[in-house]
């Protein structure tokens, strides 16, 4: 076990229900005037907006809306949005979605005190101040409602970079199952499989780390079983439930306690690939990558990847784990090809120089642009 220092002041409040509670949340966090950023509309449809608007009026919170958010967000719309938060004066952002909601909530809190937003993701700006976000969760996947990140692209160069700062924590995060019972099929399925795959960058580093190496494989072994009670009953609340939980702990450092670092260049790679094809979602990708990426890298910590498929999936080798994890994937109805997802065989080098734009690539083993491109090929 490495030394390690855990924080995350995130409050989570969890359950049926529990959307109404987010105007007095948001009036003990002392706001007065928020900015409620969503997406296309869903939230209108499953009574989430109108669940949050009544509770934020009750409160004496006053609303600037902004709406459009999509997977894969981009700087463009959240550059549109700094300007309308500075204008509105708001003192706080509230994001009412998914990830892609709150990683954009994320970048315009930041960006209010900053003169160029790129220059954070480029490493050229400290982030040491931001207006506070609060999130009203409609999708469990990516773990931003309890963690410091959030990812946007540039388009003109085709960059999905990221950035992180304390500071970027969500003061509170309400998680209510219930909401997510309307979702699509096809976005439980890639929220999960988002989840398994931030778990496996740290626990596939891992050596040691007993408390550590456990919760995650319990977590990876909660999200398998709760997708396939959700597929033969999409409105299970208990499986959405313990979906839900597994994918907030599943980014919030708990499950990485202690290992001395995580390998994120399986996710590097979709995220190069999905900048160059934006209608490609994030779980969509590490469905098609995840198990390429696990045959390329099996050998550089053979131990561990043993583990993981014992653990896990009960196989005997790590080739047979790995097989049991595209069949589950297949199982749920998700893409298993680069075809699949609409890319060709002449793309794998710009996605492979995409990948590398950002820094070194990997931490098992750090991969060339021709180790890219060659873990890509078996899976055309």
């Amino acid at each position: 076990m490495h030394s390690f220092e855990f924080y995350n002041p995130t409050r989570v409040i969890f359950g049926r229900g529990t959307v109404q509670q987010v105007g007095p949340a948001v009036a003990r966090e002392g706001a007065h005037k928020v900015l409620l950023i969503a997406g296309g509309g869903s939230i209108r449809e499953n009574g989430v907006y109108q669940a949050v608007t009544q509770s934020l009026s009750v409160s004496g919170i006053n609303v600037v809306e902004a709406w459009g958010v999509r997977p894969n967000p981009e700087l463009a719309l959240a550059q549109q949005l700094v300007q309308i938060a500075r204008e509105q004066q708001v003192d706080s952002v509230l994001a009412v979605g998914g990830g892609s909601v709150i990683d954009t909530a994320k970048c315009v809190a930041a960006g209010v005190y900053v003169d160029n937003l790129w220059s954070c993701f480029e490493k050229r700006c400290p982030i040491d101040k931001a207006l506070p976000v609060f999130v009203v969760l409609t999708i469990s996947a990516s773990g931003s409602e309890m963690d410091p990140s959030a990812v946007l692209t540039e388009s003109d160069q085709h960059r999905k970079w990221s950035i992180s700062s304390p500071v970027l924590y969500p003061r509170f995060a309400i998680v209510d199952p219930s909401v997510q019972t309307s979702l699509p099929w096809r976005q439980t399925v890639n929220g999960a499989i988002g989840v398994l795959s931030h778990i496996m960058a740290t626990y596939l580093v891992g050596s040691f780390e007993e408390t550590t190496l456990a919760l995650g494989e319990g977590l990876m072994r909660t999200v398998i079983k709760m997708v396939d009670q959700l597929q033969a009953d999409h409105a299970d609340y208990g499986a959405r439930a313990n979906l839900a939980w597994a994918a907030t702990l599943a980014m919030n450092g708990l499950s990485s306690a202690g290992i001395e670092d995580s390998d994120w260049s399986a996710r590097s790679i979709e995220s190069a690939m999905s900048a160059l094809h934006p209608e490609v979602a994030h779980g969509a990708g590490m469905a098609v990558i995840l198990p390429a990426w696990m045959t390329y890298q099996r050998e550089n910590n053979p131990g561990q990847f043993q583990r993981w498929a014992r653990t896990v999936w009960g196989a005997g080798t790590v080739e047979e784990g790995i097989t049991a994890m595209k069949t589950a994937f297949q199982r749920w109805g998700a893409p298993s090809t680069l075809g699949d997802l609409g890319i060709a065989a002449g793309e794998l080098r710009d996605i492979a120089f995409n990948a590398l734009s950002e820094g070194p690539l990997g931490k098992l083993r750090i991969l060339t642009a021709r180790d890219v491109v060659e873990l890509l090929k078996p899976v055309l």
